[in-house]
């Protein structure tokens, strides 16, 4: 999402997690997936299959149910339907029956300090409930402090200490939905002076830790790369592959920081771009294709352009990442 502000090595956190009471329970075994993993929502009978969605918009709702495009799955953000009812959820149904379905939320705060909300908890697994999503995903990122709501996805240093409540709050969450679900790496514009652990080690250890699986958002590695000048070959190489359910493809915009250094923003407004594409290809060329949304959430264009991205991004699961 654009509201987000902000090489992998094995990295022991066995007994910090045991000390500071993280691994919370004996179903703990050497893959450090806790028992709630076992907490799976049975998705066999409605898979989202391995092929490229679009975020679903309301500028397309009529389209979509009158045509019947040739598209994998749709993705929803969990907030835009919240509400009881009203031609959101008319549409939504009418296009659950139709195809498989993801929910993405992003007012969660899992990266914030204090509990997550129960009620935004409870309204989220009401939707949950309602249109029986395959995956459910969330982001690494806070948005609330002491009772305000702040309208962006903010980032966190990456250490022992948040590593703990973001995993109390991920195992939260899991048991609250009784289903896993995905984390998203995050776009990020600042760094800490506290981070002692890279990204890929947070993310790993909180998939380890909690059961979780992963979200990749390869728009986000590559804005985060140029921001803060490393390698997103190297990142991507490195990412748990095996851990990711889902990947994320979206446009982004450019920009300069204050000493004129080139600065990109994780926009959602425009075409992938050609870095971002072949990142995406040397991706699934190590382990093969993922269900991969294509994430246009401003400027929202035709349908047509929006499916053309998603046709580019099949033709290149079907190849895993070899253009024909």
């Amino acid at each position: 999402m654009h509201r987000r502000l902000g090489q992998a090595e094995a990295y022991s956190f066995e007994a910090d997690f045991t000390k500071q009471g993280l691994a919370r329970t004996s179903d703990c075994g050497a893959s450090g997936v806790c028992a709630v993993k076992k907490i799976l929502h049975d998705t066999a009978m409605d898979p989202i299959p391995e092929r490229a969605g679009v975020g679903l918009k309301p500028e397309h709702y009529e389209e979509i149910v009158e045509k019947g495009p040739d598209i994998g799955w749709f993705e929803i953000h969990a907030e835009n339907y919240m509400e009881a009812g009203g031609p959101p959820h008319h549409f939504l149904g009418l296009i659950r029956n139709r195809y498989p379905l993801s929910v993405h939320g992003v007012g969660l705060s899992i990266g914030g300090a204090a509990p997550i909300s129960r009620l935004h908890l409870t309204l989220l697994k009401a939707v949950c409930d309602r249109y029986e999503p395959s995956l459910v995903s969330e982001h690494l990122a806070w948005s609330t402090h002491e009772g305000v709501f702040v309208n962006d996805l903010l980032p966190l240093p990456y250490n022992k200490h948040t590593l703990k409540y973001v995993c109390q709050h991920i195992d939260d969450v899991q048991t609250f939905l009784g289903r896993t679900i995905l984390i998203e790496n995050p776009s990020t514009y600042v760094r800490f002076q506290s981070t002692d652990m890279s990204e890929i080690e947070f993310l790993t250890a909180i998939a380890q830790h909690t059961g979780c699986g992963l979200l990749l958002d390869v728009n986000n590695v590559y804005v985060s790369a140029t921001n803060h000048g490393f390698d997103p070959r190297g990142y991507i190489d490195a990412f748990p592959m095996e851990r990711v359910g889902e990947i994320h493809l979206g446009g982004h915009a450019h920009d300069s920081d204050d000493s004129s250094a080139p600065l990109l923003i994780d926009s959602h407004g425009s075409e992938v771009s050609d870095p971002v594409w072949e990142l995406f290809s040397r991706a699934i060329q190590s382990d093969g294709a993922k269900p991969t949304l294509i994430e246009w959430d401003n400027d929202v264009p035709p349908w047509r352009i929006l499916h053309a991205e998603a046709q580019r991004a099949d033709r290149l699961l079907a190849t895993r990442g070899a253009p024909k």
